[in-house]
């Protein structure tokens, strides 16, 4: 199953960003010469996504404009300015335009690189079991990511069922990037909301699962992790 569509979350205000959101959204803050939504959206196109559902707050007529001059995958704008309702709320507003079969979705804060055992949507869609998941997450442990301080998101069983952090620390953080089942959206409230409400629902059904990312996971969520980011993507692209 490789899902069609995708949902790229790039409504957040990017306050840690800046001063360098100050005159632009941070999904357009870009790293060694790219914005971020592109390394989503050029990772969608890839993998065989025909559409994506991109949702706008802040600097949302800049976005729009940028998002116009795409050519893959197609883009669809869930328009968020007169309310940005966060991560679960706005896959709920894009409902409609996501369809009823299982999507990606993904932040833009991120970029992923890769191991020579497989691409990341690839990898996800591979692992995806509808009969057994609600929503399966691309995790990175602690040691394969930069621009992250937290003290992680997860436990992974052996069995791939996740559960969340329970003690001071958890080995696997979220990378972002999932595959989803609208079907968890039945329910849901109106206005914002975190995506945690649905996985909280996933996880007590026993359908909330997890997979490990072979590559890099760099978060870019913050000017100090811009800068890792670029000298890791000069180092990678030196080899």
């Amino acid at each position: 199953m490789t899902p069609k569509t995708a949902m790229v979350l790039a409504a957040g205000l990017g306050t840690r960003m800046r001063p360098l959101t100050d005159d632009r959204p941070k999904p357009l803050i870009e790293v060694a010469g790219k914005p971020l939504v592109d390394y989503a959206l050029d990772r969608f196109a890839a993998a065989g996504v025909e559409r994506a559902v991109v949702n706008v707050h802040a600097f949302a007529d800049m976005m729009e404009a940028h998002l116009q001059t795409r050519r893959a995958p197609e883009i669809i704008i869930s328009d968020e300015r007169a309310l940005l309702l966060e991560t679960g709320g706005g896959l709920n507003k894009a409902r409609r335009a996501l369809g009823e079969a299982p999507v990606y979705s993904t932040n833009t804060d991120a970029i992923l690189l890769d191991d020579p055992g497989g691409e990341a949507c690839a990898r996800l869609a591979a692992r995806w079991n509808d009969e057994e998941m609600d929503a399966l997450l691309l995790l990175a442990p602690a040691e394969r990511a930069s621009g992250y301080a937290g003290a992680g998101d997860f436990e992974l069983g052996e069995n791939g069922r996740l559960a969340w952090r329970k003690g001071a620390t958890a080995p696997f953080v979220f990378t972002g990037l999932q595959i989803i089942s609208p079907r968890l959206l039945d329910g849901a409230p109106e206005g914002p909301f975190s995506m945690r409400l649905l996985w909280d629902k996933a996880a007590a059904a026993g359908r909330l699962c997890g997979l490990e990312h072979l590559g890099f996971w760099m978060h870019v969520g913050d000017p100090e992790g811009l800068r890792i980011a670029e000298a890791r993507l000069a180092a990678s692209a030196a080899r």
